[in-house]
């Protein structure tokens, strides 16, 4: 990644300009920039070069002709999947999410895609109910961590797979955690789980999902949010996979979770899960765990930190004082 410089334009017609205040960095950014997505390293279609940042919050700086119900300085939110990376972004005005005044810019903007997908994911995909189990793949990161809170305030029993190292840090949630790297999880949860779980989130693909069928009981839920590596003939072995089980007669389902739908479907229940996460940030019954901050200019530092495998948490972006 590189920086370059560009000048300030006023917003077009139907926009409005950000001054963006902090900026996620996320995993489908990693993805895109490696050229490993399902769209050969162009998001979306969009070729090279182009700006990662699939999120941010910012304050509205300028607002073009025909967008109403946007003022200057009104603190907004973007769902971007490219182009966060920035000091100042140009956005649809009829496309900015609501954000209540006082919230930190730097754990409001963990909400906008990591705590949306596990929001969606436990309420929308599985359908969880107080009092069930659940496992969470990738306990540590950023999605995995929501799932773990929002686990909580659901009423769930929950397991975790996370590295030893990262246990001290994941204990305050109160989950059962399993060092996937010494040990066989599957067989971990069926002495814990002899009838199996409820449900299962899975944000790293490949074969945990196989793995994650063998610990559901007969109606659980395995969700499925990370896109797969390989591309198009990695996607292809997924969907067979989702079919067949679907099939089956167990009673066992696979969901597979994205936000494609908010750009190509009814926005309106992504609006509410938004505006149900701002509350709870609000009220502080949600706390993100940030693992580090960078200035927007250290972007590149800042994905180099993500790829480490010692994140626990986010990585935000923000803005120069």
């Amino acid at each position: 990644m590189q920086v370059i410089e560009e000048e300030l334009r006023p917003p077009a017609d139907n926009q409005v300009r950000i001054r963006v205040l902090a900026a996620s960095v996320s995993r489908p950014d990693i993805t895109v920039r490696q050229g490993k997505s399902l769209y050969n390293g162009t998001p979306l279609g969009q070729k090279f070069p182009f700006t990662p940042g699939y999120a941010v919050i910012g304050e509205v700086d300028a607002v073009g002709a025909n967008v109403s119900g946007v003022v200057a300085g009104a603190q907004v939110a973007a769902l971007t999947v490219t182009g966060g990376y920035s000091e100042y972004l140009y956005w649809r005005g009829d496309r900015l999410i609501p954000v209540p005044a006082g919230l930190d810019p730097a754990k409001a903007v963990t909400l906008v895609l990591n705590y949306l997908v596990a929001f969606q994911a436990l309420h929308r995909a599985a359908k969880v109910k107080a009092g069930e189990k659940a496992l969470v793949i990738g306990a540590s990161g950023g999605i995995g961590t929501a799932l773990l809170q929002l686990g909580n305030l659901a009423g769930l029993k929950l397991y975790g797979l996370a590295s030893q190292s990262k246990h001290p840090q994941l204990a305050r949630y109160g989950a059962v955690l399993v060092d996937y790297t010494a040990q066989y999880f599957v067989e971990v949860i069926r002495r814990a789980e002899p009838g199996g779980l409820e449900a299962v989130f899975d944000g790293m693909s490949g074969g945990y999902i196989q793995r994650g069928l063998q610990v559901l009981g007969k109606g659980g839920r395995l969700v499925s949010f990370g896109e797969p590596s390989g591309g198009l003939p990695a996607l292809s072995r997924l969907l067979g996979t989702v079919i067949k089980t679907n099939l089956l007669p167990n009673g066992r389902r696979i969901a597979l979770y994205g936000t494609s739908t908010y750009f190509l479907g009814n926005r309106q229940p992504y609006v509410e899960d938004w505006a149900s996460l701002f509350g709870l940030l609000a009220e502080g019954k949600i706390q993100p765990v940030i693992h580090q901050k960078y200035p927007i200019l250290e972007a590149a530092q800042a994905n180099a930190m993500l790829e480490s495998g010692q994140v626990v948490g986010n990585v935000v972006l923000v803005a120069a004082d």
